[in-house]
């Protein structure tokens, strides 16, 4: 009896064996393959729908507002003198600076820092200053970084060249590795009223969060808090 049984009992054990390790390499490969397809799909396929939806966004909303922005630009000029665009320094993806535009809020000559350094930051406002940045128009031309690459419609705000405080903690929680956005998670959760610290978390939070439908949201709550002008001190 043992001489027949041996052998199949042999056989079944070899059989669930093998029928583990294949279980083994199953679950191993299919994991790794889902790591790799979350990872592809982070890294590749959501970056690329947001660069696309950031180039048809700016060709319908660029076609829209084109008299609204030749407009503006007109009475910036007949405002005060000089030119009608600012160009600042800006603190880009994994750091590099590029040139911002936005239309001109402040007399020329100003210093160039953050505002709420100024010492009597309205003291440097033009006649229509004020408005501009309440009605947030003043961030119009920056559809020009958005479709040349250097930004996004959704992102981390770019610091200024000299942010050195904000920059040192964007870099240390890998907030720096995102293009900068018109707007951000920031901004519709308090904008020029937050401290730096809690922009910083704000921006982590988003890195941590960012996807299509987050990017929506979060535009959508910018159209909202410019309509009811919130959270913008000067």
């Amino acid at each position: 009896m043992c001489s027949r049984a041996c052998p199949r009992r042999i056989l079944t054990i070899r059989s669930n064996l093998i029928l583990v390790k294949y279980r083994v390499v199953l679950c191993d490969t299919l994991s790794v393959a889902a790591r790799l397809c979350n990872r592809f799909d982070s890294s590749l396929v959501v970056k690329d729908m947001k660069r696309v939806f950031d180039l048809l966004l700016v060709a319908v909303t660029g076609i829209g507002l084109l008299f609204p922005l030749l407009l503006v630009a007109l009475l910036v000029r007949l405002s005060s003198p000089g030119p009608a665009l600012y160009w600042s320094d800006r603190v880009g993806r994994r750091n590099s600076v590029f040139k911002m535009p936005k239309f001109r809020s402040m007399r020329v000559g100003t210093p160039a820092v953050a505002t709420h350094l100024l010492s009597d930051p309205n003291s440097y406002l033009t006649p229509i200053g004020s408005f501009l940045r309440k009605s947030s128009l003043d961030e119009l031309p920056q559809l020009w970084s958005i479709l040349v690459g250097d930004m996004s419609f959704v992102g981390p705000r770019p610091a200024l060249f000299n942010q050195h405080d904000l920059i040192a903690m964007r870099t240390e929680r890998g907030v720096h590795e995102l293009l900068p956005g018109l707007t951000g998670w920031a901004q519709v959760n308090g904008r020029d009223e937050l401290p730096i610290p809690e922009k910083v978390e704000l921006d982590v939070a988003y890195l941590k969060r960012r996807s299509f439908w987050f990017d929506i949201r979060i535009l959508w709550l910018t159209a909202i808090k410019v309509l009811r002008r919130d959270g913008v001190a000067h």
